[in-house]
This record gives structure tokens, sequence and C-alpha cells, in this order.
């Protein structure tokens, strides 16, 4: 995913976390020019069998811990959706639940080729301690509403988390303006001000979100928060649906990323993202899942798909939005909306977050343009290797996990089954 630089047929050196050497094989010299032939032992050697290697996916929006609620309340309005069906169940759950649950779906990503996930979610602490236990790359980003979490703590875990280990980082945030008081969302921005950090946020989401905040100050969502200095320091929102040219305007003006969700707007009815508008306006663009309650599933190939198909219905145009722009919004600007500079691409220097794709399976043949066939006809089904910070989580079907998948799809059942027995 270099600018400049075609699939070839080549190597990849990994030391540790990092890569160490990329290139056709014919240039190693300068590694051993570095590093002496007799200090290079090799763990393990693989035959890749001319199949693809790239940067793994970026989930540049997700509630992990949500598995617990997938198709149990499907098929509903959103608002209803929400207030009479998914906040009782999550008043419910604990610390330990999300812990828990968040393994379902580190499994989940682990088999769509996600290296890394932009989680909001309720108990920040053990979601680290999920991701961390099982090797999984997180950025969490603040949840705070009128409801849960609040200033004080966002600035805690922002403080903690960022300094916890190599796999965790923290950005911060808040659930949506809809969610927080005016004087709950002034102190965000402060926070922002204070540590000239970037604010993420669910955005424009619906109509009904846009219609309310209009209302309350006579502004759209991004006009408000903006007003408020929230975005000074970067940041972006997650859906982005219904937007105006002049809250694209602001999201270029401020450096925002868009980070869509095709598949979770789609199946609640909240609309089309302005995906061509964003990109004429060169604001860039990120794909998320959105959480499996509302999704229901964790598929970046789905979501690529979605991302492309449903900007050419839109638009009414089949040539809009390019398969290898939207191939570049699943790695690379999800890495940079989260902040992971060095997880981007592959190249020497780099975070070894790699997967391996199947391109003998009958989705992929014939080879007449790999980039397109993996938004147009790739599938999970076709990743075959999960590789973060240079270790292999998942190959060939296979996790590489503590915890063996079982006994984490037991706890979740056990989990749902006491909160649904109350």
């Amino acid at each position: 995913m270099e600018e400049k630089r075609e699939i070839f047929e080549g190597e990849i050196w990994v030391q540790n976390d990092y890569i160490l050497y990329v290139g056709d094989g014919t240039d190693t010299e300068k590694i051993y020019g570095k590093i002496p032939e007799s200090c290079i032992l090799w763990d393990r050697e693989i035959d890749c069998k001319g199949n693809l290697l790239m940067p793994g996916f970026k989930n540049a929006h997700t509630h992990s811990g949500m598995t617990l609620l997938r198709s149990f309340a499907d098929d509903l309005p959103l608002d209803e959706w929400l207030n009479h069906q998914i906040f009782p169940v999550e008043a419910q759950m604990t610390a330990e639940d999300i812990y828990e649950l968040s393994k379902l779906a580190i499994l989940e990503y682990l088999t769509s080729g996600i290296t890394a996930a932009f989680d909001m979610y309720l108990t920040p602490e053990s979601i680290a301690d999920a991701f961390d236990e099982m090797g999984m790359r997180c950025v969490q980003v603040g949840a705070v509403n009128n409801f849960s979490q609040s200033p004080e703590l966002v600035e805690e875990m922002f403080q903690k988390l960022n300094h916890r280990s190599p796999l965790q980082s923290y950005i911060l945030g808040f659930h949506a303006e809809y969610t927080c008081s005016k004087e709950l969302l002034e102190k965000i921005a402060a926070l922002s001000h204070k540590y000239q950090a970037p604010v993420f946020t669910h955005l424009a989401e619906t109509e009904g979100e846009v219609a309310g905040c209009i209302e309350r100050y006579g502004m759209t969502p991004m006009a408000f928060l903006d007003s408020l200095g929230m975005f000074e320091y970067g940041g972006g929102g997650y859906h982005c649906v219904h937007m105006t040219s002049e809250d694209i305007a602001i999201m270029k003006k401020r450096g925002l990323f868009a980070v869509t969700n095709p598949g979770s707007n789609a199946k609640l009815a909240s609309g089309i993202a302005p995906i061509t508008e964003f990109l004429k306006a060169g604001v860039p663009v990120a794909i998320g899942t959105d959480g499996p309650a509302s999704n229901n599933c964790l598929d970046m190939f789905r979501e690529m798909f979605l991302v492309t198909a449903l900007a050419k219905l839109k638009q009414k145009d089949a040539s809009a939005v390019d398969a290898m722009e939207v191939l570049k919004m699943a790695t690379v600007n999800g890495a940079h909306s989260m902040g992971l500079m060095d997880a981007d691409v592959l190249t020497e220097g780099k975070l070894a977050d790699i997967i391996m794709i199947d391109l003998k399976q009958p989705n992929m043949q014939p080879l007449n343009h790999i980039p397109k066939n993996l938004v147009y006809s790739g599938s999970k089904q076709n990743v075959i290797m999960t590789m973060i910070g240079g270790k292999i989580l998942y190959e060939q079907g296979k996790f590489f996990t503590p915890d063996q998948p079982e006994d984490i799809y037991e706890k979740a059942n056990q989990i749902i089954n006491r909160i649904r027995n109350k």
C-alpha cells in the first residue's frame, strides 16, 4: 500500500515487532551489512506460495464489547433499538463481562484480517486487559456522555493507557452531541486544548440527530462542535451520513477524518454517507464496522464492498469511489485516523502487522486485478494469516491466542443467559 508501489513478488523479513526488510530479495546484503549473517537465525521461514501479503485492515470504529448483543434486538427503528433494547442491557454489564466479550470480537477481527481496532465502549481498562492478553492492537476513544464516564475519567485514561503497552493507545472523545450537555462538551474541548490532542465522536449519523442539534443550538452538529473549539487539533467523526457542504468544509479546514460505517448505516436505515463529496473535498475517509449489535458482523470485506457500492448507487455513477481508494481507506487511512503512523504500509521500519490473502480460492481467480478482487469479490475466507507485532495470531483457520475459542464462546453465552434471566 505504499504510494507508487505496485504488487510485486518478493519477501518480508520480520524482527520482533517490526519489519526488517521488504524487497525482491536481490538487495538483502544491506541488511547483512547492518547485522552480520551469523547473527540472523530465523524462528520460522514461511513459503507464501504466491499468495498476497498486505497491511492488516484497521477497523476505525467499533464497540467490541457489544458482541453480547449480536442479533439480540434487530429489525427495529434506531431510537427504539438503542433506548429500549441496548441501553437497558448495557446497564447490567460489568467490566468483567466486557473483558470477556471483547475477546470474542478479537477472534472475529483476526479472521477478517483486522490488525487494529478503534474501540469506543464502557470500561476502558478491562477492554485494554482483553486486547493486551490476546495480543491485539487497540486504540480506544473516550465515550463520555450524560449517563456514563466523565471528562475526569477520559483524562485519566488518556494519561494511563497511552503509556501502558505497545499494543494500547487512547484518544480523547465523547459519545455524541445529542447525549452530552453543552457543559460536558466544553470540558472535552478544554481537554483537547490542554493536551493539543484530536477528538473523535459519533457525528451526523441520523437525520433526527441533525434536526435536534439545529433545534437546540441553531447549527448542525459539525458546526456546533466546531464553535466550541472541539476540533482545533484534529480528530474526526464516525458515520458522517447527513453532512452539509459547510460541514464538509469544516472537516477539510480542521483536517478531520470521516469514518464511514456503511453496513450499520444501511441496517439501521440511517442513510448513505457522502463519500464522493468527502473525496472531492480532500477529507480523508476511513472505514469501521461499528459494533456487532448494529452490523452485526465485524467483516471488513463486506464494509469495503458497501463503501463503493453504496457510493455508486448514491451518485448513480458506476465509476464512483474506485476500489484502490477503498483499500487505502481500509488500511492506510484507518491507521492514520487512529494515530498508528507506523502501521499503515509494509516497508522497512514499520510495525509487522501483516495479513496473508489466499489467492488460490475460486473468488480470487483469475488474477486480472488483485486489488479489485479484494474489494469486489474478496471474503473473510481468503484470510489465511493474521500477524500483529510480528506474532501470528491466526493461521489457516487456527487461533494462536491464550484462550481457546470454545471457552470464549461459552463465557459469552453464560453472560447473555445471566442477563436474560434477571
